[in-house]
């Protein structure tokens, strides 16, 4: 399953892969967003860097939102990464994880 990472993030990207969740929800199998302020151009708000089962680095992450978000709202969320097939199987970790 898909957990918090300390690991970096960087080289990631969006590969057009969104997970639907309310911030709640993902704070509920992920924890607390690892950055939990606005980034400075206020494009991203939450994120939580994560990694697969399999040890590859991704991250969840609101875009262009550009509003207080409610943390019962559901709304889509980016999943950066690497490659294609890691945004899409870390996605899909965490989608098992809500559903459970």
């Amino acid at each position: 399953m898909a957990k918090k990472t300390d690991k970096g993030a960087s080289g990631t990207s969006f590969h057009g892969v969104e997970i639907h969740a309310t911030i709640n929800e993902l704070t509920a199998v992920l924890g607390k967003p690892t950055h939990d302020t606005p980034s400075g151009d206020d494009k991203v708000q939450k994120e939580w860097v994560c990694e697969t089962s399999e040890g590859k680095v991704f991250t969840i992450y609101d875009w262009k939102e550009y509003r207080t978000l409610d943390p019962d709202e559901t709304i889509a969320w980016h999943i950066g990464a690497n490659d294609f097939n890691t945004s899409s199987d870390g996605a899909n970790e965490v989608v098992e994880m809500l559903e459970s």
